[in-house]
């Protein structure tokens, strides 16, 4: 038996438990990590250069979300039915499937960056930079614009490597990844001063080198990840896009959360709002990534039991992944109460009005994370099984319809507290909302 046959077999066999923390913990350990690496970016950047260029970094974030929000899309939605074929006993198969995502991926988001980059200054005002932000918005969108292929690119092998039996790989590249990028931060920023534009250098540098190292697994003789010569396939990649589509929403979500933020905070707080949200912006990264580990790790397994027919193994995959998810969401929210100061302190010293800002903040917006881990673990179910309304329902409306709606209503009521609270209002409703589709 193979070492690729192996690894199958231990799916199909192995007790669902100790396959999922398998998967789980290099995961999440390296979402984890992921995260900490965006948040390392807001600590050396707002310690080094101030409140007014952390701000310029978190206008300038929908930019990255949007290149990550694509390659999640293509990712997953490809990954998916890569799973689906591999529990189908169907290699050739996921190999084709394999080559169109990498090819689409790259070629989509390096013409959209090209593009962008012809009108970025425009696309920074956009975005809710003031007089006082632009100049850093600018220089980080020069970057990132012109090479977030990289990143894309690194995000999309990442998830077919997990896909096809190393979430080891995976996370190693992530642990090599943002150790590089804090090293090259700290060098681009205090040794070279290079600015902001050091910042955005240093995240596409250490992606590049990612790529290599998640590039191994290829050469391995377990490895199903093969480029391969085919006929364009447009019924596959409408498939593709399709299943993807909740992901990349998802991800949309992230930056329509973002943007409606920073021009609500604007418009009721001045750059110390915008400030303060974006010091809870890192942190929710922090906590977003860890729930986008779960997704990670349940997804490849439901698909590959759901291609293999095997739906007593993919109840018990889900009922577990929920457990894990509560158990988050509640010790997330209990860090958030007691240690909100705390967590305001690491990204520098502010004016007493942004600190008082984002500690209030902090404290009501982790309320939400009691309801989003099973809000997410449910999404990325209903995406992996194919049931793309039902994750697309939830997508769209946790950062974008109803909370939009709730931003709308709630600010006038009880002022910058009801901006704080429009996610948290938001994913209670949607929560509901699956309550009584399982009960149907």
């Amino acid at each position: 038996m193979s070492s690729r046959e192996f690894t199958l077999h231990q799916l199909d066999t192995q007790p669902i438990g100790r396959i999922l923390i398998r998967y789980l913990l290099p995961s999440m350990i390296g979402m984890l990590l992921m995260a900490f690496n965006f948040v390392a970016d807001g600590i050396l950047v707002g310690n080094r250069l101030g409140a007014n260029a952390l701000a310029g970094v978190g206008i300038s974030a929908p930019v990255y979300t949007l290149f990550l929000a694509i390659s999640l899309w293509i990712g997953i939605g490809a990954a998916t039915k890569y799973s689906m074929a591999m529990g189908s006993k169907k290699p050739e198969e996921a190999r084709v499937i394999f080559t169109h995502a990498i090819l689409a991926i790259f070629s989509i988001t390096l013409i959209i960056g090209l593009i962008a980059f012809s009108f970025r200054d425009t696309l920074a005002y956009m975005l809710g930079a003031n007089q006082d932000t632009f100049p850093y918005v600018s220089d980080y969108l020069f970057v990132i614009l012109l090479f977030g292929f990289v990143f894309t690119i690194e995000n999309t092998f990442s998830v077919f490597v997990r896909n096809d039996g190393a979430p080891n790989l995976a996370m190693a590249s992530l642990i090599v990844g943002a150790v590089l990028n804090i090293v090259m931060n700290y060098v681009f920023l205090y040794i070279l001063n290079f600015g902001v534009m050091g910042a955005a250098s240093a995240t596409i540098i250490s992606a590049f080198v990612a790529i290599l190292i998640l590039s191994t697994h290829f050469f391995k003789n377990k490895s199903n990840l093969k480029l391969v010569r085919f006929h364009f396939n447009k019924k596959l990649l409408w498939g593709v896009i399709i299943i993807g589509f909740p992901s990349f929403l998802s991800e949309i979500g992230i930056s329509v959360f973002t943007i409606s933020h920073n021009i609500a905070f604007e418009r009721v707080a001045g750059t110390s709002g915008v400030a303060a949200f974006s010091i809870l912006n890192y942190t929710h990264s922090v906590m977003l990534m860890m729930f986008l580990g779960m997704g990670s790790a349940i997804q490849p397994l439901i698909s590959y039991y759901h291609g293999a027919n095997k739906e007593d193994r993919k109840r018990d995959t889900l009922r577990k992944s929920m457990f894990i998810a509560i158990l988050a969401g509640f010790t997330f929210f209990i860090i958030g109460q007691l240690f909100a100061g705390q967590i305001v302190s690491i990204f520098g010293q502010f004016p007493n009005e942004v600190t008082v800002l984002a500690v209030q903040g902090i404290k009501l917006f982790f309320i939400a994370y009691l309801f989003t881990g099973i809000n997410f673990v449910m999404m990325t179910y209903y995406q992996s099984v194919g049931n793309v309304r039902m994750a697309t329902w939830i997508t769209a409306s946790r950062e974008i319809l109803i909370m939009l709606i709730f931003l709308v209503v709630l600010p006038p009521m009880i002022g910058t507290n009801g901006i704080w609270l429009a996610i948290p209002a938001s994913e209670f409703v949607v929560l509901i909302s699956i309550l009584m589709y399982q009960r149907k």
